[in-house]
């Protein structure tokens, strides 16, 4: 079998003209900047909105085993930073507290003109932080769902988003870690870096990341009060081939609305009881930008 980077090597100019060619198509030529089929979670009915970063709605479906039911939606973007100015430019979410290990709402929101009551910055806010080791930036997953029930006593009265980092890459698994060694950039360079890693190994570091973070969230299910949701902000494609131009492709990339980019889950788990929530004027810290940029061009954005 063809290793996934000698096939990336030999096509990277097929595989990006291939790209822009889908993506011209899905936006019809640039008239649409969102997923015309997308929702805006802000609109759905919950207490509480548990992200999972690049989580396709198959993989979910084959893995999850939360209480509850599952259905399909249509994120509004493709890739983090496209997801957060669809959902929540010019929102002011004076009942929200948002638990992030993924800098993008801190980077756009006083570009997008966003709100929420408070976000707990994972990454840069001083928290007791276990990270995955020293050499990849990434919060573990289970410093989320300690955090996140923390938060979750110390307001009561909020809805709270948390967004864990998981199954996006850095692949933190066994056997992804071992494969997938050089993780700071797009997946698509990551698979090249790895001489003799296959598409089939690429999934497998995926399943991994996805069950190391389902388990965190079954942990987390208990602590909350109310309505919870689980979804993701995007899908992400693992040598899948495009819709018009057939070409495989790997990651999420703004301007691609095919099933494996923004097929999402939407997974709930009622409650006998919902919050009283109660909206406050925001809490505001300062921002160190220059470590947030750090944090996002290590997960292979271009800032």
């Amino acid at each position: 079998m063809q290793s996934a980077s000698r096939f990336l090597r030999s096509l990277t100019d097929v595989t990006k003209v291939g790209r822009e060619a889908n993506k011209l198509l899905h936006t019809r030529f640039g008239r649409r900047q969102f997923n015309p089929d997308g929702m805006n979670v802000l609109d759905e009915d919950w207490d509480n909105l548990i992200i999972l970063d690049a989580c396709r709605y198959d993989h979910f479906c084959e893995q999850a085993t939360l209480p509850g039911r599952t259905e399909r939606r249509e994120s509004i973007g493709s890739a983090t930073y496209h997801w957060v100015r669809g959902t929540f430019a010019e929102r002011r979410l004076h009942d929200t507290v948002y638990v992030g290990a993924n800098s993008w709402f801190l980077k756009l929101r006083d570009e997008i003109g966003a709100e929420v009551h408070t976000f707990v910055d994972l990454q840069h806010g001083g928290y007791d932080v276990e990270w995955v080791d020293e050499e990849l930036n990434v919060v573990t997953p289970e410093t989320v769902t300690r955090v996140a029930k923390e938060v979750a006593e110390q307001y009561p009265d909020k809805r709270l988003i948390i967004h864990y980092l998981q199954p996006h890459h850095p692949f933190i698994g066994t056997a992804g870690s071992a494969i997938f060694r050089h993780q700071s950039n797009s997946l698509i360079d990551v698979v090249a870096e790895a001489d003799e890693a296959t598409v089939a190994d690429l999934r497998e570091a995926y399943r991994e990341n996805l069950s190391i973070v389902l388990d965190e969230v079954e942990t987390l299910l208990d602590a909350l009060r109310g309505r919870t949701v689980i979804t993701a902000d995007h899908g992400e494609m693992l040598g899948d081939r495009h819709d018009f131009v057939p070409t495989r492709d790997y990651g999420h990339h703004k301007g691609i609305f095919n099933g494996p980019t923004v097929d999402v889950p939407w997974h709930v788990k009622e409650s006998d009881t919902r919050k009283e929530i109660v909206a406050e004027p925001p809490e505001r810290t300062a921002v160190d930008m220059d470590r947030v940029d750090e944090q996002l061009r290590e997960l292979g954005y271009v800032i």
